[in-house]
């Protein structure tokens, strides 16, 4: 791409949490703000920036892997630039151009926004620029966004996290809890919404702790109702609260709030009220089944999802009895259920009592067929009803094959429905009637029953008529440096599945 024009492709490659995603979104903007284009799949692009977790335990043979891969390439593209940031970033520093000399820039969590900067300097003085910051310098939605979606967006609230897990090292790498000022956070909206954005996805390490850093423990069930305020804004969620934050006032808010959704994801991690003690999570069972209750009594339609980690350190079969016990409780629409992997720098990655793999695996897959029934059993409850579809980009691996649309629900389960007769754009929204339901999706068979087309629908195919404008050329000095395309690349669940 960097050949006739003269500038530069890039292409990112995210690991991780919707929170690297929007940071992903963050520096696509700043690589295009700067002259950079993005790379059309296929060849080599002149820029690759890796933004990494540090979550699971074979990150780092993640990202080592490809960037050696990426050696030869870098041999024979010259001028290609190689840039690592991230959380595992923040974590390894000097020892990722240690392993990794062909590497030009790691960067860390609080100074994304000179990674153009740092490129530049890397090419002028034909050395690695590694530059960690320890706080946060400038909130990361003050950068330029390239937005992956015209239709949804995610809407950071705060950065950085206040608890101390004994399995997670997100805290020491993105620092303590920062929050926006409530009127920064509607201003986004808004302007957002001004683009054609219909749905936002508010987002934090634990985005229900909102407004500690600013005096006010209600501060997020005001922001939920004053969001909900905000005319042309459809659909509102959030992620991912914390049980110790979920407070009877932001209930009352999802449930009188019309545009903010049914639904929620709140992590679990186990419900052995021993391994919740030893993992530092600030509630017991009867705590997060409490929470479920209310939730359900408010919103008995409410769609509920979380987190859950099979073998902690110290996990006893009783233990693990007590988590399956809860999933049987709680009838989760789904789990995102991992495996305990040691954390380096963690304190539980040290304790005594790691669980044998092979008992892990057998507890796993236990949960899985568990869960697997149960969310079988909760979609089954969908056939029949007619639903509000916002139509997707990219949801449906099969929809060519079999002539189908896909999209989300309010409640956000997935649905795949016939491909209406008059033309449908992502962004636009289908109401169809349910007639299938599998354990992670449901099938509208049957013939449209309203198209409406929306703002977000007009975003959609203004941003697709035709290419963009290219820039006229790099900022900041930059060379023609290419960087390459996000790859949204993120399970549900926050970094450290708070």
């Amino acid at each position: 791409m960097s050949g006739d024009s003269g500038l530069k492709s890039y292409k990112v490659v995210t690991y991780g949490c919707q929170m690297n995603v929007h940071d992903s979104e963050r520096l696509s903007g700043l690589l295009e703000d700067a002259g950079y284009v993005k790379a059309d799949q296929g060849g080599d692009p002149d820029l690759v920036v890796f933004n990494t977790c540090a979550v699971r335990e074979n990150a780092d043979n993640k990202l080592y892997g490809n960037l050696g891969q990426l050696a030869p390439v870098k041999t024979r593209h010259k001028g290609m630039q190689i840039a690592v940031g991230g959380c595992l970033a923040q974590k390894d520093r000097d020892t990722i151009v240690r392993k990794a000399p062909w590497v030009d820039v790691v960067f860390g969590t609080h100074n994304i926004g000179h990674l153009p900067a740092l490129l530049e300097r890397a090419r002028v003085e034909q050395q690695a620029q590694v530059e960690i910051l320890e706080s946060l310098e400038t909130f990361p939605s003050t950068l330029p966004t390239r937005r992956e979606s015209a239709y949804a967006a995610w809407v950071a609230i705060s950065v950085g996290c206040n608890n101390t897990c004994t399995f997670c090292i997100v805290p020491a790498l993105r620092g303590k809890e920062e929050d926006r000022r409530p009127g920064d956070v509607l201003a986004e909206i808004e302007a957002l919404v001004d683009e054609g954005v219909i749905e936002v996805t508010l987002l934090g390490q634990n985005v229900n702790s909102y407004g500690s850093d600013l005096g006010d423990r209600e501060a997020f069930s005001k922001l939920l109702r004053a969001a909900g305020q905000i005319e042309g804004l459809e659909r509102i969620r959030f992620t991912s609260p914390h049980p110790r934050d979920f407070t009877d006032d932001v209930i009352a808010a999802m449930a009188e709030t019309p545009n903010v959704m049914h639904q929620l994801h709140m992590p679990l991690q186990s419900g052995s009220d021993t391994v919740l003690k030893a993992m530092r999570r600030s509630y017991r069972q009867e705590r997060f089944l409490g929470i479920i209750r209310k939730v359900r009594e408010a919103m008995p339609d409410a769609a509920i999802s979380t987190d859950i980690i099979v073998g902690f350190p110290g996990e006893t079969e009783e233990d693990f009895e007590q988590t399956m016990h809860v999933v049987r409780e709680a009838r989760f629409a789904n789990a995102f259920t991992f495996q305990y992997s040691k954390r380096p720098g963690t304190p539980a990655a040290d304790m005594a009592d790691q669980v044998p793999k092979a008992v892990v695996q057998a507890r796993y897959d236990r949960l899985i067929a568990l869960q697997e029934e149960i969310s079988w059993e909760e979609n089954k409850k969908q056939v029949g009803r007619t639903l509000e579809i916002l139509v997707a980009e990219g949801e449906g691996k099969k929809d060519d094959r079999t002539d189908r649309l896909s999209g989300r629900a309010p409640d956000n389960r997935l649905v795949h429905f016939t491909r209406p007769t008059e033309p449908v754009r992502p962004g636009d929204v289908v109401t169809v009637e349910i007639t299938y339901a599998a354990p992670h999706h449901l099938l509208a068979e049957g013939p449209t029953l309203a198209v409406r087309r929306t703002r977000a629908g007009d975003a959609w195919e203004k941003r697709n008529a035709a290419p963009a404008a290219k820039p006229a050329g790099v900022l900041l000095g930059l060379p023609g440096i290419g960087a390459p395309a996000p790859l949204p690349a993120a399970p549900s669940g926050a970094c450290c599945g708070d």
